[in-house]
């Protein structure tokens, strides 16, 4: 298939974007390089640096079999700083988009969604059918591109998947994560590690859970690109079906930085600071539905495997600097 990869320099993206080189897809990537970065974009993909608002129905004018849509604005605590910024870039470029698939005649997307769109839930683990209440302006943005989603696919006969995730890690090979402003967790760590942060904050010891830290559902970069192959193979016309991503399990942020620590064989300095507002004792998704739908399950769940591809990738591109 021909296939337009939106964000497909971008961490996800890119990785999603190589596999589908690897198994024979003719791949063209959109992104403006606001976050992501040209030597990110695979071999035997086509880059077309310009802003997604700008260009989106002359490119789709070509004829493209499917769209994968990573691009987006993505930093929680700026989403609640600047939710225009959100609102315009995440769903005002989404509507577009649809509008541009639906002109072209493009059958298929893939969404890039959050389990940011059930906010705090009721029972863990998250499954399909939770209320989603989103706690910020990203997560509510992300819902209501995926109702609008609904729209169309009902409407216009749209073929549409979107896959819904918490705390994406690891890397593949010369695909990671560098993100220029970090809010991840393993790649925080692993700044410290690698001696460009001096220390790593945990946010509340005093949790419901085993060790007092929150827990968190992390999902391998190469799984999470796998579904969106399976969700592409598997979407139909006219529907708009929702998965849920995960390990089903989680670990808590003292287990993530003592792997990291192993892994590394670095101490990783830690302390503990206040509590954030909002942060849940533990966010882990149910990922049982895409298992039976998409046949799709994570093969990459062990944290210390998932944190050595990433700590590869960051000794990598250090090297490289």
């Amino acid at each position: 298939m021909k296939l337009l990869v939106t964000g497909g320099a971008g961490y996800v993206g890119s990785v999603c974007a190589a596999r589908l080189v690897e198994t024979g897809h003719e791949v063209v990537v959109l992104d403006d390089l606001s976050t992501g970065h040209a030597d990110a974009v695979p071999e035997g993909a086509r880059l077309i640096a310009e802003d997604i608002d700008d260009v989106i129905g002359p490119v789709l004018a070509e004829g493209f079999d499917g769209v994968l849509h990573f691009a987006a604005k993505s930093l929680v605590g700026e989403s609640q700083q600047a939710p225009a910024k959100y609102w315009q870039g995440n769903v005002v470029t989404s509507l577009r988009l649809l509008d541009a698939m639906r002109e072209h005649g493009t059958p298929r997307l893939v969404f890039s969604s959050t389990a940011a769109t059930y906010g705090e839930p009721d029972q863990v683990p998250i499954v399909e059918t939770a209320p989603t209440r989103p706690t910020n302006t990203y997560g509510a943005t992300k819902l209501a591109i995926d109702h609008a989603i609904t729209g169309y696919a009902t409407a216009h006969g749209l073929a549409a998947v979107s896959l819904r995730y918490f705390n994406v890690a690891g890397a593949y090979g010369r695909y990671g994560e560098r993100h220029a402003v970090e809010t991840h967790l393993i790649p925080i760590v692993l700044q410290v590690a690698s001696g460009t942060r001096e220390k790593v904050a945990m946010y509340g010891d005093d949790y419901p859970t085993d060790d007092g830290t929150c827990v968190r559902d992390y999902i391998h970069v190469v799984d999470l690109a796998d579904a969106h192959l399976k969700a592409l193979a598997n979407a139909t016309g006219g529907e708009h079906r929702i998965y849920n991503l995960g390990n089903g399990f989680g670990f808590s942020v003292k287990q993530v930085i003592e792997a990291c620590r192993e892994v590394t064989g670095h101490p990783v300095p830690a302390e503990v600071s206040p509590r954030r507002s909002g942060d849940p004792a533990v966010l882990v998704a149910s990922a049982e539905r895409a298992r039976t739908e998409l046949g799709w399950k994570p093969e990459r769940v062990d944290l210390a495997g998932i944190v050595r591809d990433a700590w590869e990738f960051t000794q990598s591109r250090s090297q490289e600097a």
